[in-house]
């Protein structure tokens, strides 16, 4: 059996952009890429709201995704893919970050996870990178993700950019998906069927 770590943030984890709630298990789209996938895969959604890449946050620590994924691959070991869908949180203003800076960050994950031999039979595991869709319409969120729109919109290029960099494979979700209007960061209900069938679409084609 394969193992699939999903690695990544609030749209990893759920989160309903019409609720405080979180999405029920069977219809997240860790939960839709399992069931495409079957029973010869085991994925593990490792989602954490306000994760970001490599950025220490004050207002909400505990986040930063370069401390954690180490100890996290290490717990599912052996993992034959890590799928890394991160960096809408670093768009967030507080930080500053260029999507250049979040495309390289991004490669930095991609080649953490693949530098380790957390893979079968201490080999090296295969990563996926996956880029988030644009934001859209804020309105909430409005003042802490200011100017993200626009950088939202660069980001393909700079991760297709940190695939290329980090040997590690890629896929647009923005292709597949949108943000929602509600929140502007969140993916509604409707959106995860789709984005986790395109997800195991890419996963079969890494493994053929």
């Amino acid at each position: 059996m394969r193992t699939i770590v999903c690695y990544g943030d609030s749209n990893t984890w759920g989160a309903d952009p019409s609720s405080p709630n979180r999405f029920a298990h069977d219809v997240r789209w860790t939960a839709v890429l399992a069931r495409e996938l079957g029973d010869g895969y085991r994925v593990v959604e490792e989602g954490l709201n306000g994760r970001t890449t490599v950025v220490d946050d004050l207002i909400e620590p505990d986040r930063n995704g370069y401390r954690q994924i180490i100890p996290i691959l290490e717990s599912q070991h052996p993992v034959d893919l890590v799928i890394i869908m991160l960096g809408t949180n670093d768009l967030k203003a507080r930080f500053n970050r260029t999507a250049a800076d979040i495309g390289q960050s991004v490669s930095l994950l991609a080649n953490v996870a693949r530098g380790t031999l957390f893979g079968p039979e201490q080999t090296r595991p295969k990563v996926l990178i996956l880029c988030p869709p644009p934001i859209a319409k804020l309105t909430d969120f409005e003042a802490m993700f200011a100017g993200a729109h626009e950088k939202s919109l660069q980001m393909p290029h700079f991760y297709a950019l940190a695939a290329k960099w980090s040997n590690s494979d890629f896929l647009n979700a923005g292709d597949a998906i949108h943000s929602s209007d509600v929140d502007g960061i969140h993916f509604d209900q409707d959106q995860l069927e789709p984005l986790g069938k395109a997800v195991a679409e890419k996963v079969r084609a890494i493994f053929d």
